[in-house]
């Protein structure tokens, strides 16, 4: 969406995206119900199903992000068009490689097409990322009149990028397919998503992250919803505030968003350490637990602090 004047216009190649994602998961959910093939031990339509939900919600947030912009507009609308040209390509891609083809989609480069297929996915995934880290930093010059919603949006595009950018993570060679290489084999995946263990293995339900490795989907997945979570918190504590007076300061209001990013960062990096530790997301261990015990307190020490701070005089008269 771009605002001009007092007119708000829906960014629309980014709205076109979302109706797409809409109508292909419309597909896929009827895939799951009357297609019985699967891939990599799971059935064929439940990783288009998963891209499209991620896909349309990021793409509408996306769009209302834009419309937040009071400087850099063109530029931004732009920077949109971009994304949903990109991720426009990648959906289809998939649709082609894994409904049609009926052969798995990232890392595989057993065939000069296979190869292709997921470079181009690749180079239209990282075009995203580029396209969304550029608003990111559009964020940083914006003055939104609620302190709270403009610190949400600044740090749930931030943390967006850094989560998207955790996915690159995945696209190294793993030991397994180092050794291939180093024993002059040329394997047909390189890349994964678990840490540890092959993927495919045994997995949480729907989501499918693993239950007996790392899996780096974890971070990646928490990582680029901050962009709706962030923001959404900021909403919710503006709804509050009709309720508990001492959430009328968008000074308070804000403080308590800094609060919830600084804890939304150190879950992002719990999870990617984690992860890159081969360590289940069911099973962690002592270290796992007692650095997710430092990041609550330390989330609900300031949101205390926040709740106490005394508010600037210009908000006292």
């Amino acid at each position: 969406m771009v605002d001009r004047g007092s007119r708000t216009v829906l960014h629309r190649p980014l709205m076109i995206l979302a109706a797409a994602m809409a109508v292909l998961g419309t597909i896929a959910l009827g895939g799951l119900v009357f297609d019985d093939r699967s891939l990599v031990n799971a059935p064929i339509w439940l990783k288009p199903l998963k891209f499209t939900i991620s896909v349309g919600l990021y793409a509408v947030t996306l769009a209302w992000l834009i419309g937040q912009l009071t400087r850099g507009r063109r530029l931004g609308w732009w920077l949109g068009t971009v994304f949903a040209v990109g991720l426009g390509m990648d959906m289809a891609l998939l649709f082609w490689q894994i409904v049609v083809r009926g052969r798995t989609l990232h890392f595989n480069r057993e065939t000069p097409a296979d190869q292709w297929i997921n470079n181009m996915v690749a180079n239209g995934a990282f075009t995203g990322w580029a396209a969304t880290a550029a608003i990111a930093v559009l964020l940083l010059f914006q003055r939104l009149p609620d302190r709270a919603m403009n610190s949400a949006l600044r740090a749930g595009a931030a943390l967006s990028v850094v989560g998207i950018g955790v996915a690159m993570l995945m696209f190294g060679p793993n030991e397994g397919q180092l050794a291939q290489f180093r024993s002059g084999e040329r394997p047909s995946i390189v890349g994964a998503h678990a840490v540890g263990v092959p993927d495919g293995g045994p997995g949480l339900p729907v989501v499918g992250w693993s239950t007996v490795g790392g899996d780096l989907r974890i971070p990646h997945f928490v990582g680029i919803h901050a962009i709706q979570v962030l923001p959404l918190l900021a909403f919710g504590l503006l709804v509050l505030a009709r309720r508990y007076p001492v959430l009328e300061s968008d000074f308070v209001r804000r403080n308590l968003v800094r609060t919830a990013s600084v804890g939304f960062a150190g879950l992002l990096a719990l999870l990617t350490w984690q992860a890159q530790r081969g360590q289940s997301i069911v099973h962690p261990d002592f270290w796992t637990l007692a650095a997710g015990a430092g990041i609550i307190a330390v989330v609900a020490a300031g949101s205390a602090l926040s709740l106490r701070a005394p508010r600037p005089m210009h908000q006292l008269t």
